[in-house]
């Protein structure tokens, strides 16, 4: 076993891997982000995720491997930014005597994400009456007309919801 980059241990295969697609994946990552070092650091990312996930030796397709896992991370690049962009929306229309603290802001931001991948396994109307309830403050009643069902939906989505949001919660 050696290292790969200064990180932790690694075992041949990944190294192996590593040499011979590092340089694509790269330049695979490099066409779709339009940014060289964005590119770098997903590649990079990329890798320890497969180092941490399986043998590298059992790849039978590396390039699709790589891919589908690179492809997963873009797309929570792309929703981190996008949620970053709305908070940043929000924050400017505030007046600047509440704004938050630069650690406050990163604090916020990184609720936002973990309420967004609790969320990611519903169906829309599941989280559209979730939010509306738990976020929006509404009543059954009120988030019932906003989603266009009944009231007993509306239980039945939020109770699925907060079922989803339990099993997936970290211990």
């Amino acid at each position: 076993m050696s290292t790969l980059a200064g990180g932790p241990p690694t075992h041949p295969g990944v190294e192996t891997l590593y040499r011979e697609h590092h340089g694509w994946l790269r330049g695979w990552l490099r066409q779709r982000l339009n940014n060289q070092a964005d590119a770098a650091d997903l590649a990079h990312d990329t890798f320890i995720r497969v180092m941490l996930a399986r043998s590298a030796e059992s790849l039978r397709e590396p390039r699709h491997y790589l891919a589908t896992v690179a492809r997963g991370m873009l797309i929570d690049l792309y929703r981190r930014r996008s949620l970053e962009q709305a908070w940043l929306q929000a924050l400017a229309a505030q007046p600047e005597q509440y704004a938050p603290s630069a650690e406050t802001r990163a604090m916020v931001i990184e609720c936002l994400l973990a309420v967004d991948r609790l969320l990611d396994g519903l169906g829309a109307r599941t989280r559209a009456v979730f939010l509306a309830v738990q976020i929006d403050g509404l009543s059954y009643e009120k988030a019932a007309e906003r989603v266009g069902v009944s009231v007993s939906t509306v239980r039945k989505h939020l109770a699925k919801a907060m079922l989803h949001c339990l099993l997936l919660e970290p211990a």
